[in-house]
């Protein structure tokens, strides 16, 4: 699959532009509509961090990857709005839960991952845009949210994620990217220290790490288009 090495590539030089090292990006290959067989070729081909969109579809992926990839230690991802009534069956298949929006979920999921004898990460979704379409906690809401979520005993806080508005031009996300980089600035001179920055899908993430991006999420640039 070349455009694996594609992207790896792009990504090393996104970083380097940015001063910064490629080791300290990680690719999360979005895989949502991708079947089983097309994922196991991606695995083959280097590809050790999965990210699904869907906690159902994750589900019947999860299993049948495991039953043919025992030893690939593949690292599974929530990228998706995750339903509070979902909340018990993301603890058990996901390694870690990008889209934590709430106090209340929180509290759910660290119920869940008590049960389950699991410390789950997770990062908060911040909200950056007007649309309505989007999830995610309004920023100025962010450390008192943040605090509250801190004090959960089986949830490790890794950093933040936001969803941007999609824009042909991806210079235009630029800002957005800045501005998730500056609401984990202040969460530090609030004493969080958040190490993860996910930010930047198929279309603008060379700009992602740019503005610092650790995690970008990566589907069509591997995949292909997909149906949904």
């Amino acid at each position: 699959m070349n455009n694996i090495k594609d992207v790896y590539r792009r990504i090393a030089h996104a970083a380097m532009r940015a001063g910064r090292c490629p080791s300290e990006v990680k690719l999360i290959a979005v895989s949502k509509g991708v079947d089983a067989e097309t994922i196991k070729k991606a695995v083959d081909n280097g590809i050790r961090e999965l990210g699904e969109n869907r906690v159902q579809e994750a589900q019947e992926k999860t299993a049948i990857i495991k039953a043919c990839l025992p030893e690939s230690r593949v690292k599974w991802h929530l990228i998706g709005h995750l339903q509070k009534n979902k909340a018990k069956i993301a603890v058990n298949l996901f390694d870690m839960i990008h889209s934590v929006d709430s106090l209340e979920l929180a509290i759910l999921l660290n119920r869940y991952a008590g049960e389950a004898g699991k410390s789950q990460k997770i990062l908060l979704q911040v909200k950056l845009s007007d649309e309505v379409s989007k999830y995610g906690i309004i920023k100025k809401n962010l450390i008192e949210i943040l605090s509250g979520i801190m004090r959960l005993d089986n949830l490790q806080v890794e950093g933040l994620m936001t969803v941007p508005p999609y824009f042909d031009d991806p210079e235009r996300v630029r800002p957005f990217f800045r501005e998730l980089r500056g609401v984990k600035d202040k969460a530090a001179q609030a004493g969080f220290g958040l190490s993860e920055l996910s930010m930047g899908m198929s279309n603008d993430f060379e700009i992602a790490i740019e503005e610092g991006a650790t995690m970008v999420r990566v589907g069509t640039a591997i995949f292909g288009e997909r149906s949904y």
